[in-house]
């Protein structure tokens, strides 16, 4: 009589097993989130047909060895770190419609100029791919579509067509015959992710894989996906809106802080070249609440503008509501406001937005907020044409920040005459053109800036 498979219950979030189904995993306390899967032990033998690798030393690792392959699109090479490495497997996540598939989609076209690509659908069919080539004018001679969710086949079909790179749309489709549970379970994600890295390491090829992202934004089923890949890649931004921010949350060949600024258009994403014009080219002057702040992502300085709306609150409890900042770092500031520069807010309500869609979490904006906020309430407008930059103590002292000739230069080229920053930072200059104000506190900053008396 043949024996019982074994199986197991497996948490869709975490990636734990439990002999039983219980409601509540004890692990991620998440309910509901066990699933019966097979436990099916990995195949004898892999990789035996293979010869061993022998350890070799890293000066005599040939230099071909760290070429990357640029993807002919600016924006997405600076994010990956100045292109593909060969062999490596990227990981590309986002929301649903926000333009995954379009901008691999995209970088295929550039790619297949060079030799052949492999672009592997699991959720489209192969008129629904062309569909969307022939919408971006993209021929595709030289791009080689393969609409399966079997991961058997399209191994095969990577070592026999030898493709310079790989896309699989999505990871979530794939289904290998080793494992017995349904695609998308934690099972298979693993075993179909291993496999392809795998594939990558041995034959030289990469693989690029657009994963699904859940309701709080990462990667379906439990973090096994960004530890198995060398990069992971997500695409953001809000659906209603043209731009979009492509930004690394890993990378085993470059920086995770460089981002890339993508406009959705009918014909495809389009690079944002100078996206600070971009962010500020709507911008009305001379409406309170309105403030410049130069950021710096990765190596690039950017321009954003902050807006802050303030209105008696017309409940007991006001509301706060953050969009594009920090919501926890949005509350330090407005306790600092009311006890260090008198600018109490626990009466109105509060709205923070910073337009274009971005989002900015370094400290380095915490005066530019302050002073919006303070503007918003005061019914003053900030000077149209001053930047502000530092970071703010709970003692409301301006603290020094990183890179602020950098700012300021890039600040100086779209118009800007001023910049209030903070006292400790003067010393970090190096002649700015404009006129540099520092302050040493918040209360200080406010005088300077009009706002406060």
């Amino acid at each position: 009589m043949p024996s019982r498979p074994k199986v197991a219950f497996v948490c869709q979030s975490c990636g734990n097993q439990f002999p039983k189904w219980i409601g509540r995993c004890p692990s991620c306390q998440g309910w509901n989130t066990l699933v019966e899967e097979r436990v099916v032990a990995p195949p004898k033998g892999r990789g035996a047909a293979r010869a061993p690798r022998e350890p070799v030393r890293l000066d005599a690792v040939p230099s071909d060895a760290e070429q990357r392959i640029p993807t002919g699109i600016g924006e997405f090479d600076r994010v990956l770190g100045g292109g593909i490495v060969r062999g490596s497997l990227v990981l590309l996540g986002g929301d649903p419609g926000i333009g995954k598939s379009s901008l691999l989609m995209q970088a295929s076209a550039s790619l297949a100029e060079r030799g052949p690509v492999l672009y592997v659908s699991g959720e489209e069919s192969a008129a629904q791919v062309k569909l969307r080539a022939r919408r971006f004018g993209i021929a595709g001679g030289n791009i080689l579509l393969l609409p399966e969710t079997d991961l058997g086949t399209v191994i095969e079909a990577i070592r026999r067509t030898r493709p310079i790179f790989t896309v699989v749309d999505s990871i979530q489709t794939m289904s290998s015959e080793v494992i017995g549970s349904a695609a998308g379970g934690v099972a298979q994600l693993r075993e179909c992710t291993a496999r392809l890295l795998e594939l990558a390491k041995g034959d030289d090829v990469p693989i690029f894989l657009v994963g699904h992202v859940t309701k709080e934004g990462a990667v379906a089923g439990p973090r096994v996906l960004e530890h198995i890949v060398d990069a992971v890649l997500y695409l953001e931004g809000e659906r209603f809106h043209a731009f979009r921010i492509l930004r690394a949350t890993k990378n085993r060949f470059g920086s995770t802080d460089e981002v890339g600024v993508f406009e959705m258009g009918e014909s495809g994403l389009r690079e944002v070249t100078n996206p600070s014009e971009v962010f500020l080219e709507e911008r009305t002057r001379n409406v309170p609440g309105s403030v410049i702040v130069p950021t710096v992502e990765g190596t690039r300085p950017l321009l954003v503008e902050v807006q802050a709306l303030v209105t008696p609150t017309s409940f007991g409890l006001p509301r706060r509501t953050v969009n594009g900042a920090d919501p926890q770092r949005v509350a330090v500031l407005l306790a600092v406001l009311g006890r260090r520069a008198g600018i109490s807010l626990g009466a109105h309500d509060v709205y923070v937005n910073l337009v274009g869609g971005l989002r900015v979490r370094e400290p380095a904006a915490d005066l530019a907020l302050a002073v919006s906020l303070a503007s918003a309430l005061r019914d003053r407008p900030a000077d149209p044409r001053t930047v502000f930059v530092g970071e703010l103590g709970l003692g409301g002292e301006l603290r020094r920040v990183q890179r602020v000739p950098a700012r300021l230069r890039e600040a100086q080229r779209l118009g800007f005459a001023r910049a209030v920053v903070p006292q400790a930072s003067l010393g970090d200059l190096d002649g700015a053109a404009l006129e540099v104000v520092g302050a040493a506190t918040l209360r200080e900053a406010l005088t300077r800036s009009g706002i406060a008396d």
